[in-house]
């Protein structure tokens, strides 16, 4: 299938090919019929992408402040690697469509395949999508123009800006900025019996868009001409859908709002709140987020775990029921508003439209049509795997390696550092998610992408399999891939639970392969060279390991302890093997104790004590309330009356006879060390000694979190 993606480098768009997604449990795989370019969101991101790094920077303040915190505590090179990196990685477009539903996970009732949806949020201007069940609206049998539906998501938003401002039936509602979105806007509106009073800075009034007036936005006498519009009372209440870079729509909706009345922000500009009229007409500010409740919630999005209805009537989905049921009811009409109507195929021609218009078009609503025969679309989402247009040769000595998984740390660290390496070939690629497995195969040379992980054992090139993906599965994946005779490289951690640790340790002794854990730490240079300068391995020492882990909310599926495992057992493994490695004689005792602070989330923040066999002991503080000013991680270690200071793996500090402070411009963590020392264990040139450190950490560990 097809996709099309945007660079956020140079703004640039594409379609890229890849697999079509696989069904996974309450979600739906939907064959797109159409989809909306929303002009003045995706307009903006690719005008973003086309501006130079100083107008990057001064667009996002806040992103040049990650930076450079990321300097003063990475170094400045790794911050800016990190930054870049970002800035290569290709952005999925699209965010609203209809289309038909080919098959339905476990968990999805009321649909089966065949049903024409409208999706939103996951629905990306592609051939093939998959949808979260809460995200997908069956459109009613009673829509005449199925088009209609792939306006959805603005619906969505319009919806919730009108719930969000409290509107009651007989008010008058103006509506600031007569784009797209302020159109759908104020039709529903004028669905429900209010009347609209319509702004913007230039005539977009339509026909199809009933409005009691129109008023010019840079009119000086605006609120004078509400006031007459309305007995003198102004707008009961004021819904700013446009998209601008000044304060004037929110100056213009505090002029025009009546006493105590309520503005809602659903369009994008600055918000320099006035504080003299919101006192003096007591007015009310909000802001609507997205489509409604539930956007952002993993748990309602990905989960499908729905909010009651007596609780919240107005969720995410229930939103887009509402605006179908609209169309459905003929209250709302928006074919006027589909202005262009273009073939997938020419997408990049569509986004030369909304961004530079050469040949001065006048648009509103531009669809993406992409076609349909049951014969396309079932060689589209049968085919597992996409070979490359550019299949690289395999150099001498270099490893076959297939990656599971193409998420965030696979795209931003775990492929770049090995391709720089030189020491492996990729081979396969195979992840679920169309979109992943494209911006992995656009930036990487892999020699084909699946969607089916399978392919990756079955290959007999291939050597090793590299497992990057959710925390829950990485203990199938080890299993199957040693059983298939492949060696294993796997993100930290190995397993969530002891029985998987079990199942992973006799896999391992049943195979000839070899088993590698993302520990990578224990190859940093600043660690290696700790060990050989104190002889940490001979002398018995105490070390002291803080880390500032910043906080994560309680939301994210790495807290959630059936997909992540927690934070315990997602990161504190590094820095109990980081310890291992120093001392070197083998963990005789390991015990957590927690601290409970309810502004937090529970087990984010620990004191783990280790006892070692040679008589080390070390005490390992693992905290998310810290500022982020201070660095993420810092090492003690006292040994024969000297004390070594590791900062953040960029500054190493020396305290005996005479002092010493060597600092780095790049943060090294040891992940290019591990892949070399992993490309050595498997051509035969050293021993795996790490795993055995990396069975006992995870098994001590386990232990006491199963207690």
């Amino acid at each position: 299938m097809k996709q099309l993606f945007l660079s956020v480098n140079d703004g640039s768009v594409s379609l890229e090919e890849t697999p079509a997604p696989s069904v996974k449990d309450n979600t739906v795989i939907m064959e797109t019929l159409y989809s909306v370019i929303s002009a003045g969101t995706e307009r903006s991101l690719a005008a973003f992408g086309e501006k130079n790094l100083i107008q990057k920077a001064i667009e996002r303040p806040d992103q040049v402040k990650k930076v450079t915190e990321k300097m003063s505590a990475d170094g400045i090179l790794s911050a800016l690697e990190a930054a870049f990196g970002k800035l290569q990685d290709p952005m999925p477009m699209g965010y609203t469509a209809v289309g038909k539903v080919v098959q339905t996970g476990s968990g999805v009732t009321g649909l089966s395949a065949g049903d024409i949806i409208a999706a939103v949020g996951q629905a990306y201007h592609s051939e093939v999508n998959r949808i979260g069940k809460n995200l997908a609206v069956k459109v009613p049998e009673e829509t005449e123009d199925i088009r209609q539906a792939a306006f959805a998501a603005l619906g969505g938003i319009a919806l919730e800006g009108i719930h969000q401002a409290e509107v009651i039936p007989g008010e008058t509602a103006a509506v600031i900025g007569m784009g797209l979105l302020g159109h759908i806007t104020a039709r529903i509106l004028d669905a429900y019996g209010c009347d609209v009073i319509g702004f913007d800075v230039a005539d977009k009034t339509l026909p199809g868009t009933r409005l009691k007036a129109f008023i010019d936005s840079a009119d000086s006498n605006a609120p004078e001409m509400v006031k007459a519009l309305t007995k003198g009372r102004g707008a009961d209440k004021v819904i700013i859908t446009a998209a601008a870079d000044s304060n004037a729509p929110v100056d213009l909706a505090q002029a025009i709002a009546r006493d105590r009345g309520v503005i809602c922000m659903i369009g994008v500009t600055k918000m320099e709140l006035d504080r003299r009229p919101f006192y003096e007409k007591e007015l009310s500010f909000k802001i609507a987020r997205s489509y409604g409740p539930g956007r952002y919630d993993s748990s309602y999005e990905e989960d499908g775990r729905d909010y009651p209805a007596g609780y919240v009537r107005f969720t995410e989905g229930r939103n887009v029921e509402e605006f179908l049921r609209l169309l459905a009811g003929k209250r709302l009409n928006l074919s006027d508003l589909i202005t262009h109507v273009i073939p997938f195929s020419d997408a990049e021609a569509a986004y030369e439209m909304i961004t530079k218009n050469p040949d001065h078009e006048k648009y509103t609503g531009v669809l993406l049509e992409y076609g349909h025969s049951d014969t396309k679309w079932n060689s589209v989402i049968r085919k597992k795997s996409i070979p490359s247009a550019d299949k690289k040769t395999v150099r001498k000595r270099q490893i076959n390696l297939g990656l599971i998984g193409a998420g965030l740390f696979a795209r931003s660290t775990m492929l770049p550092v090995m391709k720089e390496s030189g020491l492996y070939h990729f081979t396969g690629l195979a992840a679920t998610g169309g979109t992943a497995s494209a911006q992995a195969g656009k930036m990487f040379p892999f020699d084909y992408i699946t969607n089916d992980y399978r392919k990756l054992l079955e290959e007999p090139e291939t050597e090793l399999i590299a497992v990057s993906t959710q925390h829950n599965s990485h203990a199938k994946f080890i299993t199957e891939a040693l059983e298939a005779g492949k060696h294993v490289y796997v993100e930290k951690p190995l397993c969530l639970t002891l029985e998987e640790l079990c199942r992973i340790e006799r896999a391992y002794e049943n195979s000839s392969a070899e088993l590698f854990c993302g520990l990578n730490r224990r190859h940093a240079p600043l660690i290696r060279q700790i060990r050989k300068e104190l002889q940490t391995d001979r002398v018995p020492a105490v070390y002291e390991y803080t880390v500032n882990a910043g906080y994560i909310p309680s939301e994210h599926w790495t807290q959630d302890e059936k997909k992540g495992g927690g934070r315990m057992i997602g990161e504190a493994v590094h820095f109990i093997d980081t310890l291992q490695s120093l001392d070197g004689s083998g963990l005789a005792g390991l015990d957590v104790f927690f601290a409970g602070n309810g502004a937090y989330p529970d087990k984010d923040n620990a004191v783990l004590v280790l006892r070692f066999s040679s008589g080390a002991a070390a005490s390992i503080v693992y905290t998310s309330m810290g500022s982020k000013r201070y660095p993420k991680e810092q090492l003690k270690v006292f040994s024969s009356g000297a004390v070594y200071e590791m900062d953040n793996y960029v500054k190493l500090r020396r305290f005996g006879s005479s002092r010493r402070k060597d600092i780095s411009l790049r943060q090294d963590k040891g992940i290019l060390a591990q892949y070399r020392y992993i490309a050595d264990v498997l051509r035969g040139k050293r021993k795996n000694e790490a795993i055995g450190d990396a069975f006992e950490g995870h098994r001590m560990l386990l232990s006491q979190l199963e207690r």
